[in-house]
C-alpha cells in the first residue's frame, strides 16, 4: 500500500514537472526541480500537451460560440497554445533555423541558436509554421473536430521528444539538452505509447499509423541535420521537431476534418 502510494506521488510530481516545463501554468512543484528530474518527467509531455490543445480548443470554443467564423476563432486558437507554453517551442524553432541556415561553421551555427535576436531564416520559420497551423484549424472549422485536432497535434509533436533526446547525442556539454541529461528507456517508451493511444482515439487505427510514420520521419530528418551540422540536439532543436510535429498533425487533421464553412 504504501509502495503504491509512493508511486502515485511520483506520476503526480513527474505530471506538475512536466506541465511546469512546457507551460507558464502554476502547477509544478513547491520545490526546486533538478535537471535529473525533468528527464525523469519527460514521458508526461504528451499529457501535458493534451492541456495545451485543451486550452486552444476551449478558446476556439469560446470564440466561434460569440459568432466568430472559423478564421478569427482558429487564430485565437493558436494565440492561446503560444501564450501558455510562453513560446517555448517557438523560439526553439526561431533559434534552430536561423542557427542551421545562417551559420557557416559548427561553433557559428551554435552560437547563432544562443542570440536571443531572431534572424531572416528564423522569422520566415516562424511564419509558415503559425500560417500552416490557422489555415490547417480554419480549414477544419467544426469545434468539434478543432478540439481532436488540438489534442492530437499537441499530444503527438511532444510524446517523440523523449525518444529524440534518448537516441540524438547532445551538442553541447553546457547546454539546457545536456544538463537534463537522457530519458530512461521506460520513460520514452511509456510516451511513445500514449502519444500513439492518442493518435489512434482521434484518427482511428489506419490514419494513426500514417501519422506516427509520418512523425518518425520528420524525427529522423531533423536528427540527420542536427547531428550532420551541430553534430547533436540542442533544446532549439527540440522546440523546432515539436513545431514540425504540430503542424504536420495538424495538416493531416485537416485533410480528413475540413468543412466547408466560410473563413
Amino acid at each position: 500500500m504504501m509502495l503504491q502510494l509512493e508511486q502515485l506521488r511520483t506520476i503526480v510530481t513527474d505530471l506538475r514537472i512536466g506541465i511546469s516545463f512546457a507551460t507558464i501554468l502554476p502547477f509544478g512543484p513547491s520545490t526546486a526541480v533538478g535537471d535529473g528530474e525533468v528527464t525523469r518527467a519527460s514521458w508526461s509531455l504528451p499529457v501535458t500537451g493534451l492541456l495545451v490543445g485543451l486550452v486552444g480548443s476551449a478558446v476556439y470554443g469560446v470564440a466561434y460560440a460569440v459568432g466568430l467564423t472559423s478564421g478569427p476563432a482558429a487564430m485565437l486558437a493558436l494565440a492561446s497554445t503560444v501564450i501558455v507554453t510562453g513560446a517555448l517551442h517557438e523560439d526553439g524553432l526561431a533559434d534552430a533555423a536561423d542557427g542551421l541556415g545562417g551559420g557557416r561553421t559548427r561553433e557559428r551555427k551554435l552560437e547563432i541558436m544562443r542570440d536571443s535576436r531572431i534572424g531572416t531564416y528564423g522569422a520566415c520559420a516562424l511564419f509558415i509554421s503559425l500560417i500552416l497551423r490557422w489555415s490547417a484549424l480554419a480549414a477544419i472549422a467544426a469545434p468539434r473536430s478543432v478540439m481532436i485536432a488540438l489534442l492530437l497535434a499537441h499530444a503527438a509533436a511532444r510524446a517523440g521528444m523523449p525518444t529524440f533526446m534518448a537516441f540524438v547525442p547532445p551538442a553541447r556539454p553546457d547546454g539546457l539538452s545536456a544538463r537534463a541529461g537522457q530519458p530512461t528507456p521506460q520513460g520514452a517508451a511509456i510516451a511513445l505509447g500514449l502519444g500513439a493511444l492518442i493518435l489512434t482515439l482521434g484518427f482511428g487505427p489506419g490514419k494513426a499509423i500514417l501519422a506516427v510514420a509520418l512523425l518518425a520521419l520528420i524525427a529522423l530528418m531533423t536528427a540527420r541535420l542536427a547531428i550532420k551540422q551541430i553534430g547533436g540536439q540542442t533544446g532549439d532543436i527540440l522546440g523546432a521537431f515539436e513545431q514540425l510535429g504540430e503542424t504536420a498533425i495538424l495538416l493531416i487533421a485537416a485533410s480528413l476534418f475540413h468543412s466547408s464553412l466560410p473563413l
